[in-house]
C-alpha cells in the first residue's frame, strides 16, 4: 500500500461505485486490491478471473492509469461501398425511379431491385437482408406499394370515402 497513496485509493473506490458495467466494475476491482497488497493469484480468486487476465489489467494500470482500462470502441466490418457510393445509391433512389436507371417495367425501389443496380452500377454484391441494412443506415424508409384495382368502380370507392371521412369525423 505504500506505492499507492489514500487518494488513489479513494479514487478507485468512486470508479466503482460510478461504474454500470461489469467487466469495468471487475477490472476496478482488480486493480484496488492490487493497491491494498493482494497479490495476483489471490484477486482472481476473488474477482472470478484468470490470474493472467488480472495481470494484464495491472500492468494496463501501471503503464497508463484509468484510460487504459477503458476498452477502445471496436470499428467493425468495412463498409463495401464507399460513401460516395452510398450518396449516389441514396441520391439515384430518391430523384429516380427504377425504370429511369434501366430496369424497363418496374416503377418502384425494392431492396432486390436495389441489390441488382448496385451490382451493375458498382460490382458490389449485397444480399437483400444487407440491402436493407443499408436502407436503414441511409435513412431510407421501406414500405410496401399499395395498388389500386384497374375494375374498381370510381363511383363505389367515393361513395366509400364519404362515408370514411363521416366515421372519422365522429371518432
Amino acid at each position: 500500500m505504500s506505492a499507492y497513496v489514500k487518494a488513489d485509493l479513494k479514487a478507485m473506490k468512486k470508479l466503482m461505485r460510478k461504474s454500470k458495467d461489469a467487466v469495468m466494475f471487475k477490472k476496478f476491482q482488480s486493480i484496488l486490491l492490487h493497491m491494498k497488497g493482494y497479490k495476483t493469484i489471490q484477486i482472481a480468486e476473488i474477482v472470478e478471473l484468470d490470474r493472467k487476465t488480472v495481470g494484464r489489467y495491472i500492468r494496463r494500470y501501471k503503464e497508463g492509469g484509468t484510460e487504459s482500462l477503458v476498452p477502445k470502441k471496436q470499428t467493425g466490418r468495412p463498409r463495401f461501398m464507399s460513401e460516395q457510393q452510398e450518396r449516389e445509391l441514396y441520391g439515384t433512389m430518391s430523384l429516380n425511379t427504377p425504370e429511369e436507371v434501366g430496369f424497363d417495367g418496374v416503377k418502384n425501389w425494392t431492396a432486390k431491385i436495389a441489390c441488382k443496380w448496385v451490382f451493375k452500377k458498382f460490382g458490389v454484391q449485397y444480399s437483400v437482408s444487407g440491402m436493407l441494412d443499408l436502407f436503414h443506415r441511409l435513412n431510407l424508409s421501406y414500405t410496401r406499394p399499395t395498388y389500386v384495382l384497374a375494375k374498381a368502380d370510381p363511383e363505389k370507392q367515393e361513395q366509400f370515402r364519404n362515408e370514411f371521412e363521416g366515421i372519422k369525423k365522429n371518432c
